[in-house]
C-alpha cells in the first residue's frame, strides 16, 4: 500500500471536516468540498493494491536449472523486459492519478481558505479590552 496516497486521503478528509465545523460562503465551500472529494477519490487509487508482475523463483528454477548460462539469461531478460513494460503502464496510470489528487488537494486547501475568509469578513476580528467594538459604538434611534 502506498503510504503518501494514505496521508494524502487523510489530509484531505481533515480538510474537508475543518470546513465542515466552520461557516463558510456557499459557492467556494462547496467547490472546496468537491476539490477534497476528488482528491479522495482519486488518492484511494493510488493506493495500488493492483499486482505487479515478477518473476517467481521456483518457476525460473524448475524451468531454467539445467539450461545453459547464455539460453538461461536471454530468456530471463526477454521475461523481465515484458514485466518492466507492464508494470510501467502501472506506474504511468498511479503517476496521473497522483497528480489529480494533489493538483485537487491543492485546490481545496485555496478555496476553503477563500471561503472561510470571505465568510467572515468583518467578523471575529480581535479587539483589545476596552476597545469600543462597531456594535457597542452604534446609537441607538
Amino acid at each position: 500500500m502506498d503510504t503518501k496516497a494514505v496521508f494524502l486521503v487523510g489530509f484531505a478528509a481533515t480538510g474537508a471536516q475543518f470546513l465542515a465545523s466552520r461557516s463558510f460562503e456557499p459557492f467556494t465551500g462547496t467547490a472546496a468540498f468537491v476539490a477534497y472529494a476528488v482528491a479522495v477519490g482519486f488518492g484511494i487509487s493510488v493506493f495500488n493494491l493492483a499486482e505487479y508482475e515478477d518473476i517467481k523463483p521456483r518457476d525460473v528454477l524448475d524451468t531454467y536449472a539445467r539450461s545453459e548460462k547464455g539460453a538461461t539469461l536471454g530468456a530471463l531478460a526477454g521475461t523481465r523486459v515484458g514485466m518492466f513494460e507492464k508494470n510501467a503502464r502501472l506506474h504511468q496510470r498511479k503517476t496521473k492519478r497522483w497528480t489529480v489528487a494533489l493538483a485537487a488537494v491543492a485546490a481545496g486547501i485555496v478555496l476553503s481558505t477563500v471561503s472561510l475568509v470571505l465568510h467572515t469578513g468583518g467578523h471575529d476580528r480581535h479587539t483589545e479590552p476596552g476597545e469600543p467594538t462597531s456594535s457597542a459604538t452604534a446609537q441607538p434611534h
